[in-house]
């Protein structure tokens, strides 16, 4: 019987195939758990990695820092280089006149707030003292107040505190940060410097090792990081300045001490998005209720408020432009991130390198080309939004 036989073949040899050719057994990573637990497998490594990675991180940060902020000032000022540069003005003596102009007015503002406070101190003491005063005697009228034993005890316990060796320690823990403070500023200062003056020509150095279409992304990468940090440094800059000089003002007006410095803390902490301007107004407006009474912290916060609508409706868009598409949910959920990983500078720099990650994705396929998986997907039958029937 061959394989060109009239005869069919016995029952029996037919059924031998038929379980020769059957489908394998399924395996136990095959269906929906086993599925399951190999990606939870692959995620438990991705975080694994990530973590190791902001690990190492922490323990160069006093080289990693100075780079980043390096980066980012060279982002915002590197425009300032290549005009001098235009202009006929020689490479290095483009680059220290930037560097100078950004020590000049870092260093003026420094001056403005310790001269004021300097000025102002014993009006201001005085005036907290009273304010103090004038909160034991509110407070004492409360159903739930607090005796005069509890407050002494208080301030008995920060005394203890200031003269025990706990104390000490951190003392000498911050004399240590100040330290490292100084040393990484001049380091950022000089990684500034070689990043205004050379800056294209490292990055062309680390290109090397890419070709085609690699190096093409390599390319848009750079190119899109440095524009979305200058874009976010000038753009945030311009609007807390102008929040700033309109809160300053008010102050001003009102007659609230230590309106100068204030308003320069309005202004530092307008780089940390939503959070910053509340954190501001809270500031200003204790001051105002310490010193000048609760009418005048009204007002205060009113202004405070009017500036801050002026600042999210009509300067944000037009300033910033698109180098700060995310979410406001976005921002306080990085916002904390950044906190608890990195402290004061966690803050400050997560909100500005999440904007570059999105930015890096949304070319990374080419210059308007986002990643497949973050493209817009098209709907048939859209569902629509609340107030939006129609």
């Amino acid at each position: 019987m061959g394989l060109f036989s009239r005869h069919p073949a016995p029952r029996d040899v037919v059924a031998s195939v038929a379980e020769a050719v059957q489908t394998p057994p399924k395996s136990l990573w095959s269906d929906g758990f086993g599925r399951l637990a190999v990606r939870a497998v692959q995620i438990l490594i991705v975080v694994a990695l990530v973590a190791g990675l902001i690990w190492g991180i922490q323990q160069v940060t006093l080289v990693i820092i100075p780079l980043v902020l390096a980066l980012i000032f060279a982002s915002a000022f590197g425009p300032v280089t290549m005009w001098m540069r235009r202009k006929g003005v020689p490479s290095v003596i483009a680059t220290l006149l930037t560097l100078l102009a950004v020590v000049a007015v870092l260093a003026a503002l420094g001056w403005l707030v310790v001269n004021a406070v300097v000025n102002q101190w014993d009006s201001l003491s005085s005036q907290a003292v009273e304010g103090f005063e004038k909160a034991q005697e509110w407070y004492q009228t409360l159903p739930f107040a607090i005796s005069s034993d509890q407050v002494n005890a208080a301030l008995q316990g920060i005394a203890d505190f200031v003269t025990s060796a706990q104390f000490g320690t951190g003392a000498l823990a911050g004399v240590g940060a100040i330290a490292s403070f100084v040393t990484g500023f001049v380091l950022m200062v000089v990684i500034l410097f070689f990043f205004l003056k050379d800056g294209p020509r490292m990055w062309e150095f680390v290109l090397r090792p890419f070709h085609g279409s690699d190096y093409d992304r390599a390319r848009r990468i750079g190119d899109k990081t440095v524009t979305v940090l200058g874009s976010y440094v000038r753009g945030t800059a311009s609007v807390a300045a102008v929040d700033a000089i309109g809160i300053g003002i008010g102050l001003a007006i009102l007659q609230v001490p230590l309106a100068l410095p204030l308003a320069v803390l309005v202004f530092l902490l307008a780089f940390i998005p939503i959070v910053g301007a509340v954190t501001a107004g809270i500031l200003a407006a204790l001051v105002a209720l310490v010193t000048n009474g609760p009418i005048v912290a009204l007002i205060v916060v009113g202004i405070v408020v009017l500036v801050n609508q002026l600042e999210g409706n009509f300067l944000q868009p037009v300033l910033m432009g698109r180098s700060m598409k995310l979410h406001s949910f976005v921002v306080l959920v990085v916002l904390a991130g950044g906190t608890a990983i990195g402290g004061i500078l966690g803050t400050l720099l997560a909100v500005p390198l999440t904007a570059v990650v999105w930015g890096i994705i949304t070319v990374w396929n080419g210059p308007d080309k986002p990643a497949e998986w973050a493209r817009r997907k098209k709907r048939k039958d859209p569902v629509p939004l609340s107030g939006d029937e129609s």
